[in-house]
């Protein structure tokens, strides 16, 4: 049965009332709770208190049902709901069914034999068992809450709105004071269904229940799921292990360990998946989140697989016509769609939860523009439904509908204050509307040094189709705001035109100065470490160099990348399989710059020529569940050559055509036939193209790994055995490396430098990080060889695009050797890569000045002067030298004026500011501007450091600006995932 929602436990599960009584009622019709001990022979022994005007009926009544029980055919209601919950519910159905014919006086019969009839779609007989049974237990509030299902699979909206009623009347009354665990936890259930406050509902009743009885395996399921439905998935996780740390074995446990892990720890998840379904093996919202994630990894034969299963059990499961019109839509065959979708209302034609699983798994796959256009038909069916009205403010600000989806996750937060992803979005917005907006065409013509932000949207986004629109914090938007604006409208310029597009709406890109945030922003949640950046269409989410530590990386690429995924994603209508999108943004990405994207390593190599290398047709999968950081990037490598290998084979023609067949909905095996080639033609030439780029590598070097006698090199780590091993195979790579890594241990730089420049002759040299370039380089520098050194580095930079330490030395190198146009050059090449570092900042303004082109300096006088400079008059100055010489008068005339307001007596400033004002003067008479204020320079020159004591700057020379701190470039706080583990999304 599929309840309202996403990862409700399908039928809830309820244990067995406690054994205390309840005390006498008032009421002529109210019966208490009944007590089921078994005795010695099994039989349950029966005790009830009955208002007292009903005794001796009550008492003929006891005698009637005790005279036919045989002790011999009396059925142990535990064992028989665990024939169910194992998964066994014909059995069960069997007993239930035996046990409410002879007319044991003993509700939980009922509900278990209607949980049984709703699990298999057997929904009228439901009804007649609901009926028989509330007719005997008009009180009972567990069954009540069953009924609310009943009621809805036989389309009688009025009935279940009836249930309902009923129900909160009875909770009006007080009752509750001594109810039993398992009509606390139905309360409760109840209560989560209609909205009331989650703490309110854990205090008031599951923590009741587990004060009482902390083994109560209910109360800490409904505690978990609770805890899901609100997205604290790290209580929900805690709450599970507790039931597991008591050694409760149920496969609903380790679904819900399943959901909680997901977002955390993947691979305990599917773990947890795996194991749920041994436990249960036709457990439906297991089963659902397998065929989700089959979806998800584009296994969809394995899904519709999955679906059967559901079917097998269920034949009329909503949620599996569900996941069928899913499914449906992403092969384009939207009349099959709408089939389902209606075969999936058949039964209950106003479940929200249809549509809101439909939408949601379409949303997953990029398809945001019609997940909420399902979410919005399920929010017709039930406006209150808080998971699809969620949902729709997600893809609306994933669709850049910012104005509409802010408000409904607003009403969110308001509605369902415990929701943890609604908290933490509206918690961000506060952040998010301190944000300046950057419009990319006006960058060019518009003076961008002002404090005032671009107007807010409105009506004005629409003056020009396809407009850029970049959102940062204030303080970053002036360090580098200008730069990652006119990249964007570079690539917006090359990827159009190259992939005929022509964009007609805005693209949204906003940058976040704390990984935190880009997290929330992002997944709704914090985590996501490694992802640098995300694109949903034609919005962008990225992290800033400031979050990523001291070895980022270089934001240029990523951007570029993400660029990319809004043209092919726009291209395609987001439908699109992950291997192409993510191929194609970066094989782009070294189309634009060969430092970028990336290259083979031994690694890579080594996982092409062995197991892990992934057919092309289920590459998608490799994104989902790697094994490590490592084959996550590899699924992107991977990606990249298969795109690589259409272009070169078939050429970017027929690449660009099956794009455009994706968009009108076509397959992509049936696009990929059409256009390029079949599948397993592609696969098998992908295959031999692959081993060829890999075999190429290192040629003439042995990539085999050393085995350990025991086939596991993880036990077997002694040094002396492995540096043996090493010794014994010189022309291996590892061995090489090895050898190499323990003589830098022993700084034994001659012996290092020799194994690495051995691998360098090979053809086996990468600018990975501590790879063999930069470690070479490490051993000329400790070896005061310095122009090998410098050569080595070149070569680094020539394959590395984030090598960040080793271009602030070579920087250094360079300066010393007065070769100004390398340290520009270099310089401009470390800020593609930490936009924050002073010292970078500082060493392009003395190259620029040096080389005379002061112009080129004014972005970098720009970040010195965002970045809390100790000599602010100094920068207003440099920056007025910089503004004149790029022919703006009027701003270098302004920051003249600022520097003498701090400076009065800054006699070089009044210097420069006599010459500006005569120039137009020179310009009438034909003199050049530069010559005019070359006229006007004093016989002796006077610098920064001749002004008055008190207003002498602390820093002199081209070091205007505070000594960096390389440890803690701008105000970047330290990350725990290295640079080698980021991913671009």
């Amino acid at each position: 049965m599929f309840r309202p929602s996403a990862y409700r436990v399908v039928l809830p599960r309820r244990p067995a009332p406690s054994c205390q009584s309840r005390r006498p009622g008032r009421h002529l019709t109210q019966v208490s709770s009944i007590q089921a001990d078994q005795t010695d022979g099994g039989q349950p022994k029966r005790r009830c208190v009955i208002a007292p005007v009903w005794l001796r009926v009550a008492t003929l009544a006891w005698l009637v049902l005790l005279l036919p029980c045989d002790p011999a055919r009396a059925a142990n209601y535990s064992e028989a709901e665990a024939l169910f919950l194992s998964g066994k519910i014909d059995e069960a159905e069997a007993i239930a069914k035996a046990e409410v014919e002879r007319g044991i006086w003993n509700r939980r019969w009922s509900e278990l034999l209607i949980r049984c009839q709703l699990a298999t779609g057997q929904y009228e007989p439901a009804l007649e068992t609901y009926d028989a049974a509330i007719g005997r237990y008009p009180t009972s509030l567990p069954l009540r809450v069953l009924g609310i299902d009943v009621a809805h699979f036989n389309d009688l909206p009025d009935r279940a709105a009836g249930e309902a009623a009923m129900i909160q009347r009875y909770l009006q009354t007080g009752q509750l004071k001594y109810a039993t665990s398992d009509t606390l936890i139905a309360a409760g259930r109840f209560f989560a269904e209609n909205g009331i406050d989650a703490r309110i509902i854990l205090k008031n009743f599951f923590d009741r229940v587990l004060e009482t009885d902390p083994t109560n395996l209910e109360a800490l399921i409904a505690t978990a799921e609770l805890a899901i439905s609100k997205g604290d998935f790290a209580v929900a996780a805690e709450t599970v292990a507790k039931a597991q740390q008591r050694e409760l074995e149920d496969a609903r446990l380790e679904y819900l360990r399943a959901v909680a892990l997901q977002s955390s720890d993947s691979q305990q998840a599917q773990a947890a998946l795996i194991q749920s379904l041994r436990l249960n093996p036709i457990y439906e919202p297991t089963l659902i989140l397998k065929a989700e994630k089959e979806i998800d990894r584009e296994d969809y034969a394995g899904a519709e697989t999955t679906i059967e299963r559901m079917l097998e059990t269920n034949p009329k499961s909503p949620a599996a016509f569900a996941l069928k019109a899913v499914l449906a839509h992403l092969a384009g065959d939207y009349d099959e769609e709408k089939a389902l979708r209606e075969k999936a209302l058949q039964w209950w034609p106003t479940n929200p939860e249809v549509d809101h699983l439909i939408g949601r798994k379409l949303s997953d796959k990029y398809r945001f523009a019609e997940g909420a256009h399902y979410q919005r038909l399920a929010l017709t069916f039930e406006p209150s439904h808080i998971p699809a009205t969620f949902q729709l403010a997600q893809d609306l600000l994933r669709l850049g509908d910012d104005d509409v989806g802010w408000k409904l996750a607003e009403q969110v937060n308001t509605e369902d204050p415990y929701n943890v992803v609604a908290y933490n979005l509206m918690t961000l917005k506060d952040r998010i509307d301190g944000f300046e907006t950057i419009r990319a065409s006006d960058v060019g013509a518009t003076p961008s040094d002002g404090d005032d932000p671009v107007a807010e949207l409105g009506l004005e986004e629409l003056r020009e189709p396809g407009e850029i629109l970049v959102r940062m914090d204030p303080r970053e938007r002036k360090v580098y705001g200008n730069a990652v604006a006119e990249l964007l409208s570079e690539a917006k310029q090359v990827l159009c035109e190259k992939y005929q597009l022509e964009l007609t709406r805005p693209v949204i890109v906003e940058i976040f100065p704390k990984q935190s945030d880009f997290a929330i922003r992002t997944f709704g949640l914090p985590g996501g470490e490694g992802f640098l950046g995300v694109c949903f269409g034609r919005v962008i989410t990225a992290n800033s160099p400031a979050s990523q530590g001291p070895r980022p990386t270089n934001w240029k690429s990523v951007l570029w990348h993400e660029f990319c995924h809004v043209i092919t994603l726009t291209k395609t209508k987001n439908r699109m399989p992950r291997w192409l999108s993510e191929g194609i943004s970066v094989y782009e990405e070294l189309e634009r710059d060969p430092r970028w994207g990336q290259s083979m390593t031994a690694r890579y190599r080594e996982m092409i020529l062995g197991d892990d290398f992934t057919p092309v047709s289920q590459l998608s999968g490799a994104f989902l569940n790697p094994s490590s950081s490592t084959h996550l990037q590899f699924a992107y490598y991977e990606s990249s050559l298969v795109v690589r290998y259409l272009v070169e084979e078939y050429g970017a023609e027929a690449l660009n055509a099956t794009l455009e067949s994706l968009a009108e909905g076509i397959p992509i095996n049936e696009a990929l036939a059409k256009n390029i080639a079949p599948m397993e033609r592609i696969e098998a030439g992908f295959a031999e193209y692959a081993r060829t780029l890999a075999t190429d590598f290192g040629n003439g070097l042995d990539f085999t790994r050393r085995q350990s006698p025991n086939q596991a090199d993880e036990d077997d780590r002694d040094p002396a055995e492995i540096l043996k091993w090493a010794d014994q195979n010189p022309d291996n790579y590892w061995a090489r490396m090895t050898l190499a890594q323990a003589a830098l241990a022993r700084m034994q730089y001659e012996a290092a430098a020799e194994h690495l420049e051995f691998l360098v002759e090979k053809n086996a040299a990468t600018g990975e990080t501590e790879g063999v370039l930069e470690l070479l380089a490490v051993c000329y520098r400790e070896l005061g060889k310095v122009e090998k050194e410098r050569e080595v580095l070149k070569q680094l930079f020539s394959v590395s695009s984030d090598a960040l330490p080793s271009l602030q030395r070579f920087i250094e190198m360079e300066k010393s050797q007065n070769d100004w146009s390398s340290v520009l050059e270099s310089a401009v090449h470390a800020l593609e890569i930490q936009p924050f570092a002073l010292d970078v900042h500082q060493s392009l303004v003395t190259a620029c000045r040096e080389l005379d082109q002061s112009e080129k300096a004014i972005d970098s006088l720009r970040a010195l002067q965002a970045m809390d400079p100790v000599d602010v008059a100094g920068l207003d100055f440099q920056m007025a030298q910089s503004l004149a010489a790029a022919g703006e008068i009027d701003a270098a005339t302004e920051h003249l004026i600022d520097a003498l307001l701090i400076a009065p007596r800054y006699r070089d400033a009044h210097h420069l500011l006599l010459a500006l004002q005569e120039q137009p003067k020179a310009t009438e008479q034909g003199q050049p501007v530069e010559e005019a204020a070359a006229d006007e320079e004093p016989a002796e020159e006077t610098s920064a450091e001749e002004k008055p004591a008190d207003e002498k700057p602390q820093a002199s020379g081209a070091d205007v600006t505070a000594a960096p701190d390389r440890s803690e470039p701008g105000d970047a706080g330290p990350s725990e995932i290295p640079a080698s583990e980021s991913v671009v999304e």
